[in-house]
């Protein structure tokens, strides 16, 4: 029997940006609650809920200070209980965003750790001896700066991998992982549909031998906590993974192995940036190796025994169309393509909130219009390094998470009707054209696009379950797929530039799918629009 989570489409809600009930400007659940008619429409199995914990949001909820109690920005467990109750009214499952490689400085755990070296929770985290005077080694955060901070009350430095308020955890340590544990347990006894498993692949760090991803017991760990919680439920499992292979996500997601789903990985979305640079470091988009990269993840991956994610966007990445489309005169048409291109694969797709209507990037003039830790900590760095402002806030225009991060756009109302307060971030002003009242009436919306392709998962097994094959010799930018099972036939062809390309094939026309401009009733030497795609089952 083919697991749920493989014919499902998964919708991400960044809770604080969504939908605000209460007028402080934040969205909350009661708001997440109030907009599941919404996600029924468009069709959609699952919510990935970014982090709703109690959290001094230091970096947006990602710093957990109590995994068993709501922030109460967000409302209150009983609200939580609420949207558990009603999302599966609405047939949604509720996915919770699983923070365990490290914690807030504020949790109990780490409040006591740092009190002396004999406390009981000292080894919940990482702690080292000075070296020379210095950090233990020269490992770096991903928020800028040394992965270890000095702690003057005993003398010794604790690693962070990301900011300084956001300790590790010391995985090592069998009593810390049974916590963990239990708090998963708690989790899923509420009735949730799974984890997302925010940055899983560190949790085998081994900081002496500066092993940051994919330590030597990273897969024992996870096999692990599969067995003492999800394992057996039918629960869905993704981990976020930036440096995996398609050898390595097999590891993670061959059920033989009782581990995980699947895993999101990344390989994609460091194209545009400079070879064994940052993600700050920017160059142009080759469609070639876009295109070849999307191949290798549905060729390489053998999904008879593992399975795949697909995403263009999320809460830390900006939005498709502007990074990668034209999200000006061919906004409509970029968008709609690279859904398509995307839904019809192998492996579960993911839409983040806001895609399914074509948002878009939101320019920033300066550095005081940001929100963000990470835009903020690499402006300052570099700019003492003596870049320029212009470049630095290009490149944030251009990468930057607030670009994700802008609220919701319901309507044209004041605020996008995402709030009755002052919103905690600025929206978009394109909120008056771009909006979800004005994608539901028009029938040929972005939003109709997304919902079609998510009927046609549901309702078509080779969607799900059909082997992907490329079709050879197309033009760089023109990528064209088949998926086969039990005799049929669909192709697949996207058009991913911005400029007319030529595409030829002998397969005939049995039927339409879907498409971002015209029907085609032949496929011989067609001359295809900027971002064109479409769907059709052939001979």
């Amino acid at each position: 029997m083919t697991p749920w989570w493989k014919k499902a489409v998964v919708y991400q809600v960044y809770p604080k940006s969504f939908q605000d009930s209460n007028g402080d400007g934040i969205g909350d659940l009661k708001g997440i609650t109030s907009r599941l008619d919404y996600l029924e429409k468009l069709g959609i199995d699952a919510i990935w809920l970014s982090p709703v914990y109690q959290s001094p949001q230091v970096d947006n909820g990602y710093d957990i200070s109590d995994y068993e109690a709501i922030d109460p920005q967000y409302g209150t467990m009983a609200d939580m209980d609420e949207l558990l109750a009603k999302a599966k009214e609405h047939h949604i499952k509720i996915v919770m965003d699983l923070v365990v490689n490290h914690t807030s400085d504020q949790h109990k755990w780490f409040i006591e750790a740092r009190k002396s070296k004999n406390n009981p929770y000292r080894d919940y985290y990482i702690w080292r001896d000075p070296v020379d005077g210095h950090e233990p080694n020269d490992l770096k955060s991903a928020f800028s700066g040394s992965a270890w901070k000095f702690d003057e009350a005993t003398g010794q430095y604790y690693l962070h991998f990301f900011a300084d308020q956001q300790p590790d955890l010391n995985w090592q340590n069998p009593e810390l992982r049974d916590k963990i544990y239990d708090m998963m347990n708690f989790w899923i006894d509420k009735g949730i549909g799974g984890f997302r498993m925010d940055v899983i692949e560190l949790i085998g760090k081994e900081p002496d031998k500066k092993i940051r991803e994919n330590g030597p017991m990273l897969h024992p760990y996870l096999q692990e906590m599969n067995k003492k919680t999800f394992g057996g439920k039918n629960l869905m499992t993704v981990g976020e993974t930036w440096n995996a292979t398609p050898k390595i996500a097999e590891e993670y997601s061959d059920p033989a192995r009782h581990e995980l789903s699947m895993v999101f990985q990344f390989e994609n979305q460091s194209l545009d940036q400079q070879e064994n640079k940052e993600k700050w470091d920017l160059k142009k988009l080759d469609l070639k190796q876009l295109k070849d990269v999307l191949v290798k993840w549905q060729t390489q991956v053998d999904f008879n025994h593992a399975w795949n994610s697909l995403f263009w966007e999320n809460h830390d990445i900006p939005r498709v169309i502007s990074r990668w489309g034209n999200d000006q005169e061919y906004r409509v048409q970029s968008a709609k393509m690279f859904a398509i291109v995307l839904h019809l694969m192998h492996g579960t797709p993911y839409i983040y909130n806001g895609e399914e209507i074509g948002m878009t990037n939101c320019p920033v003039k300066d550095i005081s219009e940001i929100g963000d830790i990470e835009s903020i900590n690499m402006y300052n760095e570099r700019l003492a390094q003596g870049y320029t402002k212009a470049d630095l806030i290009h490149a944030i225009n251009v990468k930057g998470r607030d670009n994700a991060r802008r609220p919701m756009q319901w309507n044209d109302q004041p605020n996008a009707g995402f709030t009755k307060g002052k919103p905690w971030l600025a929206l978009n002003p394109n909120y008056k054209k771009i909006n979800v009242e004005a994608a539901l009436a028009d029938p040929d919306s972005i939003f109709y696009t997304y919902q079609k392709l998510i009927k046609l998962r549901h309702e078509n097994d080779l969607v799900v379950n059909g082997d992907f094959e490329l079709m050879p010799k197309t033009s760089d930018s023109v990528l064209a797929y088949y998926r086969k099972l039990n005799g049929q036939r669909w192709l697949v062809v996207a058009n991913l530039s911005g400029n007319e390309e030529s595409f030829s094939t002998k397969d005939q026309v049995k039927e339409n799918i879907i498409e971002n401009y015209d029907k085609h009733q032949q496929l011989q030497d067609l001359t295809l629009k900027p971002y064109e795609a479409f769907a059709v089952k052939v001979q």
